[in-house]
């Protein structure tokens, strides 16, 4: 069974020694339910605002932590909608009964890379100040070399029965 919201407590990786703080999140329905850990507090994430068409529709504001980790955790897979659209490198994460747009992924040798839109993540999250960014003036490898860099590395994705 998902928890959903924040966890309050701090984990500490003895390996490393970096504090992680747990957060989840979830569409409308709960189809696709979101486990993240980011290491440092979520007011030093900025939300990133896209200005392309698609982005402004869905009122989207990306978070991610390349350190941290992110987990997809989808009840049927039949009902996760993958849109691409703009240059057509990532997939837009679109719950197909609700319509929440739940995040992006980007796909390269077997790596993933994500981020999550900050309006599914439960429970309020004191994220820093929504920042506007404009990817449509990067070309493609710019976006991706970007991408590599501020975005979620450890991406897995569950589904149900799986």
């Amino acid at each position: 069974m998902l928890v959903l919201g924040r966890t309050l407590r701090a984990l500490y990786s003895k390996s490393m020694s970096v504090v992680t703080q747990k957060y989840a999140g979830r569409c409308h329905c709960g189809n696709i339910a979101l486990d993240m850990e980011f290491t440092g507090e979520p007011s030093s994430f900025n939300p990133r605002s896209c200005d392309c068409d698609f982005c402004c529709k869905h009122a989207a504001s990306y978070v991610s932590d390349p350190r941290g980790k992110l987990v997809l955790k989808v009840k049927n897979a039949a009902n996760l909608g993958e849109y691409r659209q703009g240059s057509g490198i990532a997939d837009f994460l679109v719950c197909r009964i609700c319509g929440v747009l739940v995040g992006v992924c980007y796909q390269e040798h077997g790596q993933m890379y994500a981020a999550v839109n900050s309006k599914v993540v439960e429970n309020g999250a004191d994220f820093g100040a929504e920042t506007a960014v404009s990817p449509k003036k990067l070309n493609d490898q710019e976006k991706i070399q970007r991408w590599k860099k501020i975005w979620f590395a450890d991406v897995s994705i569950e589904t149900a029965g799986a």
